[in-house]
């Protein structure tokens, strides 16, 4: 430890500690622009600059370590005369946009002078204007506002892996340009926006949408992905406005991925409103209670076998229970909350999940990728692999598809086949695996979705077998996946998997499919089976549906998700369901009434209460429950499929029902993957 002297107070800090966080740590308000926490330190905006004894010169305290004995002021007058002449010298160039600037309200400079600025100006100079730069869909630029923070430099080369931003010139003249003039290609593009302390960078979709003091701000759950991304939604009225990112170290830092921040205009698109029921071949709008009695008309002439039920990939777990409760009540064992018939072992919750927490990623130490691109599938996860690197040169290891991702790695083939050579000792990344101390293993959910899945996991543990630090983890891209299996939406006994349920309704053996929020099922797997379509899309599967039952999106209920690393989370309803929709659990409690086998749930406590008593998971939101490892099951006369391993995403911006109807994420596929510039560039 370190005693030094802040504002006349002795203290302590460990060595190494600079004067900023010294500050920081004692509730001391040091104003900076470069700094931020969780990038490397700049130390060129000199606005954090303090009075250390001994010194002629205020020095800048994010740069300089605190040393023994050191004495430190940060409010003398020297110190409030340096910080008045930095913000009058940025205010010589920086325009007077703060009425029309949507960073107006959140703006650091606009902070800052009026608590450390002077009352006015004593230059004359005629103000510099910068070209703006085309950055993409998801970034708008007015870069004569820019202060040359290089936040967002940083960001791109430490964070984010895509350095595509430098800065060019010197003093005046130095600008911050994008260095292949084509749209930012990094999927976290969208924080650059966060950590832009000025309106350089600022969201393009939301631009003059409104100013920060409007918005009922909400606690919501991500779901794009399978990481549960901690999020604020920004409402009025009845409309979604803007999604941020919330802090939660154990998950998400305080980064969000692009399709998370920026997708949520699909939510305004081809939405469901009321229930409709299918008279004469023709989708005719109804009341409830008309869109229950052909459901139950149907449901009275079948046997338990012949019905089933399907959830998709936004389903919560309080549905999913429901339905499931009500499907045990009509007798009928096939439903499976795997819409992509996913060969995936659930007899053991550490099966299914990732054992090593998000937040430990980034102190593996190697790591093999099987069947996965992090970089698509879970961008802050990418992200906490980039900095296992940065921090502790992790070594990688990819079976699979080649790609970039953002952090040297060494690829050993796309064949399954690939997957044996490392159970030779003499491999070369088998030596690795031997000698590393925290070793993880990541399976894509792509995985399991193929025929060969079981002769995989069979070469697997035998991996686990050779290597026992090496850790197991299963990377879902579904956010309802974990937690469908966690309630038991899975095949119950003598039950049908998802792919045998569609074989089924073609044969004709299941004449009654029930799809919940399963929408990435093609109508001609249904064949002639009656189809209720419960979701908030009118996509394929609606249209397909003879009843359809107009459930509520992600931001418009109170609902509990589970996370790939087994974490139960509840998300708040942030603004109402369009028209007639419903809560989803509340859907499935009121068919139960119609059907005559009614469920007892009346209050989102009652069906909560019920998930705690289904799983240990739901006693404990927001934290993890240790699972205990058990050997993977073994399946005998398994054999490699010849199909090379491929990602399960391929493009990252169309990945389920709310993206598909955004025109925002059609606007980056057009621009960032094809590289179609629109004709106006920013």
């Amino acid at each position: 430890m370190t005693k030094i002297t802040l504002n006349n107070e002795p203290l302590e800090v460990e060595a190494g500690t600079t004067i900023f966080q010294a500050c920081q740590q004692q509730g001391l308000e040091v104003p900076h622009f470069c700094y931020h926490p969780k990038l490397s330190v700049a130390g060129n905006c000199r606005m954090c600059l303090v009075e250390v004894a001994g010194s002629p010169k205020p020095v800048a305290s994010c740069t300089m370590p605190v040393s023994e004995g050191m004495v430190i002021h940060t409010d003398t007058p020297m110190v409030e005369k340096s910080r008045q002449g930095v913000l009058e010298l940025l205010l010589i160039n920086h325009p007077l946009d703060c009425p029309v600037c949507d960073q107006g309200g959140e703006c650091d400079l606009q902070d800052l002078t009026m608590n450390y600025g002077r009352s006015h100006s004593r230059f004359e100079f005629e103000k510099r204007i910068v070209t703006d730069k085309y950055m993409g869909p998801l970034i708008k630029t007015v870069m004569t506002r820019c202060i040359q923070c290089t936040r967002c430099i940083r960001f791109a080369d430490e964070i984010a892996g895509v350095p595509e931003l430098i800065a060019i010139g010197r003093g005046e003249t130095m600008e911050i340009v994008n260095s292949l003039d084509t749209a930012i290609q990094s999927e976290l593009s969208g924080n650059m926006i966060d950590i832009c302390p000025v309106g350089a960078l600022t969201d393009k979709p939301f631009a003059f949408k409104g100013r920060s003091w409007e918005w009922t701000k909400t606690d919501v759950i991500d779901v794009m992905d399978a990481l549960g991304s901690h999020i604020q939604v920004h409402s009025r009225d009845r409309e979604v406005m803007r999604i941020l990112p919330r802090v939660c170290e154990d998950i998400n830092e305080e980064w969000l991925s692009d399709r998370s921040r920026f997708a949520y205009d699909g939510l305004k698109y081809q939405r469901l409103d009321t229930p409709y029921i299918r008279v004469d071949g023709q989708l005719q709008a109804c009341s409830w209670e008309s869109a229950f009695q052909p459901i139950a008309d149907r449901l009275e002439t079948l046997k338990g076998k012949e019905i089933a039920a399907l959830a998709g990939d936004l389903a919560d777990c309080e549905s999913m229970l429901a339905l499931k409760i009500l499907w045990q009540q009509l007798e009928s064992p096939h439903l499976d909350c795997r819409q992509d018939a996913t060969f995936l072992p659930h007899e053991h919750r550490s099966h299914y999940i990732l054992n090593t927490p998000i937040a430990d990623f980034e102190k593996a130490d190697c790591v093999l990728l099987i069947g996965t691109n992090p970089r698509h599938e879970a961008p802050l996860l990418n992200a906490r692999l980039r900095k296992a690197y940065r921090n502790h040169q992790t070594t990688f290891g990819l079976v699979g598809q080649a790609v970039d991702l953002t952090y040297p790695y060494e690829f050993m083939g796309n064949q399954p086949e690939s997957l044996t050579a490392l159970l030779d000792a003499s491999h070369p990344f088998t030596q690795r695996l031997a000698t590393a101390k925290k070793p993880v293993v990541i399976l894509g959910q792509a995985v399991f979705t193929r025929p060969d899945a079981p002769a995989l996991l069979n070469t697997i543990q035998k991996l686990f077998e050779l290597y026992p630090l090496l850790e197991y983890n299963v990377l879902h891209t579904a956010a309802s996946r974990v937690g469908g299996v966690d309630v038991g939406f899975v095949p119950q006994r003598n039950g049908l998997n998802s792919r045998e349920i569609l074989a089924a309704c073609q044969s004709g053996e299941i004449k009654f499919l029930y799809l919940l929020g399963a929408d990435d099922i093609a109508p001609t797997q249904l064949g002639q089976a009656f189809v209720v379509y419960q979701g908030h899309h009118g996509d394929a599967a609606a249209a397909r549906a003879d009843v359809i039952l107009p459930g509520c999106a992600y931001t418009e209920k109170t609902a509990t998700y589970v996370n790939t690393e087994g974490r139960a989370q509840r998300s708040h309803q942030a603004v109402p369901p369009p028209g007639q929709a419903k809560e989803d659990w509340k859907i499935i409690t009121s068919l139960s009434h119609a059907l005559g086998k009614p469920l007892p749930y009346i209050t989102h406590a009652d069906v909560v209460q019920e998930l705690q008593n289904c799983h240990p998971t739901f006693q404990y939101l927001g934290t993890l429950v240790k699972n205990i490892w058990h050997p993977l099951p073994q399946t005998s006369k398994a054999s490699f499929d010849p199909t090379p391993l491929q990602p399960l995403i391929n493009n990252f911006y169309m990945t389920n029902i709310i993206t598909r109807h955004s025109p925002t994420m059609a606007a980056c596929v057009q621009e960032i993957i094809q590289g179609r510039k629109p004709d106006k560039t920013f």
